[in-house]
């Protein structure tokens, strides 16, 4: 894995089945129940970069490549930032 696809992100499962999906060590969101499942579906053999993009979808925390773009929008205030 490269420092590109390393964003930080790491996974602890709990007893009772949830997964605490942490960032740098701080707990950032706890899936349960049927989340928690597809998570650990999905997760079980990607590889390392991939599992991290699955971990950054899953928070909510996950950069789409785009954010200098659409600054430049006319709707976001079209560049006079």
């Amino acid at each position: 894995m490269t420092d590109a696809d390393d964003l930080g992100f790491s996974f602890r499962t709990m007893k009772a089945g949830d997964v605490s999906i942490l960032r740098a060590g701080r707990v950032v969101t706890i899936l349960r129940g049927a989340a928690a499942a597809d998570f650990l579906a999905e997760v079980h053999g990607v590889a390392p970069g991939a599992a991290q993009q699955l971990m950054a979808r899953a928070t909510g925390n996950y950069k789409r490549g785009n954010e200098r773009t659409a600054a430049r929008h006319s709707r976001n205030g079209g560049g006079t930032r």
